[in-house]
């Protein structure tokens, strides 16, 4: 009587308690489907500039492939503290990532950081690579690399550059080095203070990215005469680059990339590699960001560990050896 009794009991809580744990599933049901909601992409610059614009595409490509909205927000600082700051204190849960650029690599030695780039946080892929552009008043006599080097050799060259640290100011210092002429680099401002003066013919040469310069160079105003990458660029072909025209080993290339904070769960870093990468493989996405001046390309996640720690090492020699301070961020 007594087991007839507990068995209709049981028949009768049996449907109530399967429902419970039906509904006590949807959360983690939820929570592992990734990504259910918005992803907010730091970029350490501001609006308007390479990174932002190439970013915007790619994030407008990979919103509709993974169905969620990628959201661009803008944080510029020194040394990419304001939007690594940022990152690192939002939830370590796929939702919030960052842009690192080869200037994080500089960053790190350059200035004294509150994080640690390699430490502090997870890469996913490179985004893009673009080189720059070593450039001359088309109205002087100086129309190639190997004069360039010649009239080194006669008097003290003078390198234009933007601000000190920059990459750009960092490559000039490096070609200084390594070419074997008498020059001196100065640093200006901003690149149309730099372009003032090489029109103005108190610099040499000048050097900026293709898409810095893409007007005065389609005016006429000024002829590129080397490009810092390791081959010819899509955006200029018949621009020789610097290690073939009489400074072997020499090479600059910049490049954006999507970092995560650190503690992101592996399968969420695998997903936004693989989605990332498919996107940077579309026809479209590659096309657009060639006419920016940069060359779509995605990696593994070991392959941008070793791109970024590369260039830490690379930058760190030359900010040492052209004695540029520590400085306060």
């Amino acid at each position: 009587m007594i087991f007839r009794t507990l068995r209709q009991r049981t028949r009768r809580i049996l449907p109530w308690l399967l429902c419970l744990a039906t509904f006590a599933s949807f959360p983690a049901l939820a929570a592992d489907k990734y990504p259910s909601q918005p992803i907010r992409v730091i970029i350490p610059f501001g609006p308007g500039g390479l990174a932002d614009i190439s970013l915007r595409l790619v994030a407008q490509k990979l919103s509709e492939r993974i169905g969620q909205q990628v959201v661009i927000e803008n944080r510029p600082g020194a040394g990419g503290v304001v939007a690594s700051n940022a990152a690192l204190g939002a939830p370590r849960d796929g939702y919030t990532l960052i842009v690192f650029a080869n200037g994080t690599a500089i960053s790190k030695t350059l200035f004294k950081l509150p994080f640690d780039p390699v430490a502090d946080f997870t890469p996913i892929s490179t985004v893009a690579y673009f080189d720059l552009v070593l450039l001359t008043n088309s109205k002087g006599k100086l129309k190639t690399l190997p004069e360039l080097l010649a009239e080194g050799k006669k008097r003290q060259l003078v390198l234009g550059t933007i601000n000190p640290g920059s990459t750009q100011n960092l490559s000039a210092e490096l070609f200084r080095s390594m070419a074997g002429v008498n020059a001196m680099v100065v640093p200006f401002k901003n690149t149309s203070e730099v372009l003032t003066a090489l029109l103005r013919g108190d610099i040499d040469v000048m050097f900026e990215s293709y898409a810095a310069l893409k007007g005065a160079i389609d005016a006429g105003q000024v002829t590129p005469i080397a490009a810092t990458g390791t081959s010819r660029s899509a955006w200029l072909p018949k621009v020789p680059v610097v290690r073939d025209e009489g400074v072997p080993g020499y090479e600059v290339t910049g490049w954006n990339a999507l970092f995560a904070p650190g503690g992101v769960p592996a399968d969420r870093i695998k997903y936004l590699n693989e989605q990332l990468n498919a996107v940077l493989k579309m026809p479209d996405v590659r096309q657009r960001l060639e006419a920016l001046g940069t060359a779509a390309g995605g990696s593994t996640q070991q392959e941008m560990a070793a791109i970024l720690q590369r260039d830490i090492d690379k930058w760190a020699a030359v900010i040492k050896q052209a004695g540029i301070p520590t400085q306060q961020y």
